[in-house]
């Protein structure tokens, strides 16, 4: 969610811009005795190594074909390596201040070091049974999560290779991005790796990312015009301004009232889904499924909604399904008998959102090939997003919960203001302090949820066909993250889970897929639409 650069009075504090350095002319300077200028990581990325925020972005890309590793790093030093933060180390500052101080220093990049290929995988132990694959790659990954990458010897990123073919529909091999989060935002660092692709059908052309469309005056603004005169028109447009600002500021105050409370001790209700203290030091077992883009599309356009509605309705709908299971319901013939203690479940998500303009994918592509700056940088704030748990008749009530309460979010500044109050804490008391901070917001929710918009056209990771794209992220404070990512015809829906919290995650992943399917049929049902 984008915002102005002022907003109710707050004033935008000024970005940082990096621009792009060449591999290897740090050590280039230092031969011919020329100081290097260093820069110190901002507050907010040095949050990202606290030993209890020590976050990863995962990324996954599913190929079409086989992957060709000399390719690959072929391609990087001319691409990603020509962002300063993948060609930086993080190295600590020599000082008196209390709180450690990090700095990039330009380094050198050795890829051996960072593109991971196994050794040779024999592809006849997975022969007739893709699900192997999948199980193989999803033990690879999980294993990841159990180890770090020293920011100190070497820029805080890999990629893994792993040309082995899983279940996913056309998926003949599988990349994997570890990434640190003190290297950038989630939407940033997505935008980059977006900005490494072309489209498959024009080689020269980047992706296409759709944008939101800006909604047309409706209501009573929109019906008076032609007779009501100019003050008429006047006189209701100035109505409707003060009747959202009312509502605007109204919804701020509560929201930011619900963060402060959390903060003190409000806390969600522990079920199966909330992770113990300390889930931020377990490994994660990441699962994914792929859905047909198309059924979200048919619901949202039977509801007027959006597909971020219907992904957050289906969520709902899947976490009520394993919650009933899980606390003594029983399925028969599709029907569940409810189990769900009525209306006493308090179940969060805590929504990280992007609060300034991101760079976009053409603005990294100008500054990985022709030098340009361009604006990076961790600017998060926090959006509490209720859940409403229970068994519903009409799976159609799920979308609607979900459309009502992310409605109402939109007419909020709710990330504007958590993120200047965790700005505040973080100015004024340090580090530490803003970590406990974010920390006890987080700890005291359930799950972390996220919707990314992909491409709308197949696309190549330098000259390999993706299948599927499944980012998603390890370290984080909750026992259960959710993304959905959307390329092409596709939705892949991602759940990165605590073993020990959530032992089975693909029946979670199922029961948000199969609501889907009983949210789409219903949309069919009730509105007399065809399947095709």
């Amino acid at each position: 969610m984008d915002y102005p650069k002022e907003i109710g009075g707050l004033r935008w504090r000024k970005t940082s811009s990096l621009k792009p350095i060449n591999v290897g002319e740090a050590n280039a300077r230092k031969e011919r005795g020329e100081e290097e200028e260093e820069e110190l990581l901002s507050p907010a990325a040095r949050l990202f190594h606290e030993p209890n925020f020590n976050v990863y972005i995962i990324a996954i890309l599913g190929c079409k074909t086989r992957i060709d590793p000399d390719l690959v790093r072929a391609k990087l030093p001319h691409t990603l390596l020509k962002h300063p933060r993948f060609s930086s180390l993080q190295v600590p500052v020599e000082g008196g201040k209390e709180e450690k101080q990090l700095k990039w220093v330009p380094s050198a990049v050795n890829l051996d070091n960072h593109v991971i290929v196994p050794p040779e995988i024999d592809q006849s132990t997975f022969a007739g049974d893709a699900d192997a694959g999948k199980k193989f790659v999803e033990d690879y990954i999980s294993d990841l999560t159990k180890t770090k990458i020293d920011g100190s010897k070497q820029p805080l990123w890999d990629l893994h290779l792993l040309n082995v073919r899983t279940s996913e529909p056309d998926a003949e091999a599988v990349g994997v991005f570890r990434i640190h989060h003190s290297l950038g935002d989630g939407v940033s660092l997505t935008s980059l790796l977006l900005a490494c692709t072309r489209q498959i059908a024009d080689p020269d052309a980047l992706p296409t990312i759709p944008t939101p469309r800006k909604k047309k005056e409706e209501g009573l603004l929109a019906g008076r015009g032609r007779n009501g005169g100019v003050l008429g028109r006047g006189f209701w447009r100035a109505v409707v301004a003060v009747w959202t600002a009312a509502v605007l500021m109204w919804n701020t105050a509560v929201d930011v009232a619900a963060f402060l409370l959390t903060a003190i001790w409000v806390e969600d209700t522990k079920t199966p889904l909330k992770g113990p203290h300390g889930v931020e030091f377990l490994p994660r077992r990441f699962v994914w499924k792929s859905m047909s883009l198309d059924d979200f599309k048919l619901v949202k356009n039977a509801m007027n909604a959006t597909i971020n509605d219907v992904a957050l309705g289906a969520t709902q709908a899947g976490l009520s399904r394993y919650l009933n299971r899980k606390l003594g319901g029983s399925e028969n013939d599709g029907e569940q008998n409810n189990s769900l203690p009525a209306g006493s479940i308090r179940l969060r998500s805590t929504l990280l959102v992007n609060v300034r303009p991101g760079p976009g994918i053409q603005a990294m592509a100008d500054m990985m090939e022709k030098d340009t700056e361009v604006k990076w940088g961790n600017w998060i704030g926090f959006i509490l997003l209720p859940f409403t748990i229970g068994i519903r008749d009409d799976p159609l009530d799920y979308v609607r919960q979900a459309k009502a309460v992310v409605d109402r979010k939109k007419r909020s500044l709710e990330a504007l203001f958590t993120f200047s109050i965790a700005e505040f804490v973080l100015k004024l008391f340090g580090t530490r302090r803003s970590n406990a901070l974010s920390h006890r917001i987080i700890t005291r929710t359930t799950l972390c949820f996220t919707n990314l918009v992909g491409p709308l056209e197949e696309i190549g990771y330098y000259g390999h066909p993706l299948a599927f794209l499944a980012p998603s992220s390890f370290n984080q404070p909750h026992g259960l993250m959710i993304n959905f990512q959307s390329c092409v015809d596709k939705m892949t829906v991602v759940l990165s889970v605590d073993e020990s919290t959530i032992p089975d995650p693909h029946q979670l992943c199922d029961d948000i897929v199969h609501s889907l399917e009983l949210i789409k049929n219903a949309v069919i049902s009730s509105h007399g639409l065809s399947q095709s």
